[in-house]
C-alpha cells in the first residue's frame, strides 16, 4: 500500500504517515484534501470527473513522474486520508493536529511525489488545510478550489435551530455505524436529494447501506483522531497576511459551495470569497455539505473550468 511518511524532525511529525491513492496520468497534478472524519473514497466523483475512471494506480512514483513528464495531456490525481483518519497515522496528542500542521503534510505528499506544482482542492476541513498551504507555499499552487469551507473557530458552529440541535444530540449518541450514518446522511444530503427513487428502493436507503458498510470495514473515528481534528478546525483562522498572499499570489481561486450546507453556512463562504476577490470566483449550487456528491457534474465542471483558467491568461477581475 502507498504510504508517504512526514521526514521532519517536529515533535508532532514523528512516525506520522500518510495513505494516499493516485488515479489517472499526465502532466496536470490534482491534490484532494478530504474534510473532518472523511477519508479518500469520499472524493469518489471528482476523481472519476476528472480522470474518467476510478480505479487507483499501483506503481512506482519515480517510475510515474517520469512518464508523466513525457506525456503532454492528462490528469493526474492524488487524494489521501488526513492524520487521524482512516489508515494514516493517528496521533495521540490533540496538539499535533492543526490545519498549518496537516498543510505541511500535503506539502510533503506532493514532494514525495515529486510534484512541484498542482491544482489543490479541499473540502470542509480540507478546504481550511487548502487555504493554509495556498499562503505557506503559494509557488506551489497553480489554482485553489474550496468546497463547503468556513473560515474556522466559530465559524465552524451550524445555524442553530431544532433540526441542528436534534442532529447534534444523535450525533454526540451515535455509537454503532448504523447510528452514525443515520445523522451524517441528513448533514450531508439534502432531504430532496436522500428521497429520489432509485429502481425499487429510495437513494437514502442505497447510501445508509454504503455508509454502514464502509464504516463496518474501516471503522468509525477514533477518540484521539477526532479530538485532534475537532481542535485543528477551532483553532483555524487566516489573518489578512495570508488572504492577501493567496489574492495576490497570481493563481484563480473557485469558492464552490451548497446552498442548503447545515454544517459550514453559506454566508461564510461568501465573505471569504469577497475577502480573497479579485483572484475568487464564488460558485453557489442547490446542495447540502457533499455538493461534490449531489451535484457532481456542475462541481467537475467548475473544477476543469478552473483547471483551465489557471493555464490562460484571462485577467483575474474577468475571473471573478
Amino acid at each position: 500500500m502507498p504510504y508517504c511518511e512526514i521526514n521532519s524532525r517536529e515533535e508532532e511529525n514523528r512516525g506520522v504517515k500518510l495513505f494516499y491513492k493516485t488515479y489517472g496520468h499526465g502532466k496536470t497534478k490534482v491534490l484532494l484534501i478530504i474534510g473532518f472524519a472523511g477519508t479518500l473514497e469520499s472524493w469518489g466523483p471528482q476523481i472519476k470527473g476528472l480522470t474518467s475512471g476510478d480505479e487507483a494506480r499501483d506503481e512506482d512514483v519515480a517510475e510515474s513522474s517520469r512518464r508523466d513528464e513525457e506525456e503532454e495531456e492528462g490528469i493526474e490525481v492524488c487524494c489521501f486520508d488526513n492524520r487521524g483518519m482512516g489508515r494514516s497515522s493517528i496521533p495521540s496528542n490533540k496538539y499535533h493536529y492543526s490545519t498549518t500542521i496537516m498543510a505541511k503534510d500535503a506539502l510533503s505528499l506532493m514532494d514525495h511525489l515529486g510534484w512541484r506544482k498542482a491544482h489543490v482542492f479541499g473540502h470542509s476541513m480540507g478546504g481550511m488545510i487548502a487555504c493554509k498551504l495556498a499562503s505557506i507555499a503559494p509557488d506551489r499552487l497553480c489554482s485553489l478550489a474550496l468546497l463547503n469551507v468556513t473560515g474556522g473557530g466559530y465559524q465552524c458552529f451550524p445555524r442553530i435551530d431544532r433540526q441542528i440541535m436534534s442532529l447534534a444530540f444523535r450525533f454526540l449518541r451515535a455509537n454503532t455505524p448504523e447510528e452514525r450514518a443515520s445523522v451524517d446522511l441528513e448533514v450531508h444530503y439534502t432531504k430532496e436529494y436522500l428521497d429520489q427513487t432509485i429502481g425499487s428502493s429510495t437513494r437514502r436507503k442505497i447510501l445508509f447501506q454504503e455508509y454502514v458498510k464502509a464504516m463496518s470495514s474501516a471503522g468509525m473515528q477514533s477518540k484521539h483522531g477526532y479530538e485532534g481534528q475537532v481542535h485543528a478546525c477551532w483553532n483555524h483562522k487566516m489573518n489578512q497576511d495570508e488572504i492577501d498572499t493567496i489574492r495576490l499570489s497570481g493563481f484563480p481561486v473557485a469558492i464552490i459551495h451548497g446552498r442548503d450546507d447545515l454544517v459550514a453556512q453559506l454566508y461564510h463562504a461568501r465573505r471569504l470569497a469577497e475577502r480573497l476577490r479579485p483572484a475568487a470566483r464564488m460558485v453557489e449550487l442547490h446542495g447540502a455539505h457533499l455538493v461534490g456528491h449531489e451535484r457532481p457534474d456542475e462541481v467537475n465542471t467548475a473544477l476543469l473550468d478552473l483547471i483551465k483558467v489557471s493555464e490562460s491568461k484571462l485577467e483575474q477581475q474577468e475571473w471573478s
